[in-house]
């Protein structure tokens, strides 16, 4: 692996995609800058990373603060220059409409809008000093569309996409990549592998075909690939959906 003097800040370092995706930079020699709500659940990440070879570095940091990102990226970018951002938090949640809270609806927004907006910002004021970077912020169907019980989900991804478009025309003349990838299906997590136990039960598990869910390392090398494009003919957006998803 050869080492690269830059790094990669993946805000959201979940376990699924969050993770994937570090990994998958970290094997093209960027050095790691993870963050999540609680750092000790980034010490399998580290440890994955590093017996790789690459370098990780983990932080616990709340997104929807901007002290926290501000400086989680600043640290990044001094430990050697910021060139890719990823705004990956969750806020995937259902609620019928009669229960969807003030605070329900307000937190949902602040983790899955705010925050992206937040990460995209720092992000680029620190790439704007280097003359280059890539921010990729990671969008859902309900980007797109909004569904029974995701009031709250929907209106926020719509936000995000909303910013994630506006930064792109502002960054592109000033040679930053700005992308938004839809992921119009479930990912293999035990999480979606439990939804779907839950509305069909294990008959439901059983009919799964493979490809079916979507592998998070093929999710990652969709970032890997807007990140390595040429700005001659940069992708605004992607989507994502195995070969089984309508749409």
């Amino acid at each position: 692996m050869e080492k690269r003097n830059a790094t990669c800040a993946v805000v959201g370092a979940g376990d699924f995609i969050g993770a994937a995706i570090a990994k998958r930079f970290a094997r093209e020699g960027y050095t790691i800058f993870a963050g999540r709500r609680t750092a000790e659940k980034l010490e399998r990440l580290t440890a994955e990373i590093e017996t790789e070879g690459g370098t990780c570095v983990a932080r616990g940091l709340d997104a929807r603060k901007e002290e926290d990102i501000t400086a989680f990226l600043r640290e990044a970018d001094a430990h050697a220059p910021l060139a890719v951002c990823i705004a990956n938090p969750g806020a995937n949640v259902n609620f019928p409409i009669l229960e969807t809270t003030e605070r329900v609806f307000r937190k949902v927004w602040e983790m899955a809008c705010y925050a992206g907006f937040l990460t995209g910002r720092e992000a680029a004021r620190l790439m704007l000093a280097h003359g280059k970077g890539t921010i990729l912020f990671t969008g859902a169907t309900a980007s797109l569309r909004g569904g029974v019980g995701y009031a709250a989900f929907a209106s926020a991804k719509f936000g995000l996409r909303a910013v994630a478009q506006s930064m792109a025309r502002e960054l592109a003349p000033k040679n930053i990549h700005v992308a938004h990838l839809i992921i119009d299906a479930g990912v293999d997590t035990a999480f979606v592998r439990e939804r779907i136990k839950q509305r069909g039960g294990e008959e439901a598990l059983a009919k799964l075909e493979a490809d079916q869910l979507m592998n998070p390392e093929s999710v990652a090398n969709a970032y890997w690939y807007l990140h390595t494009q040429t700005r001659d003919a940069w992708t605004f957006e992607l989507d994502l959906r195995p070969y089984r998803e309508p749409w």
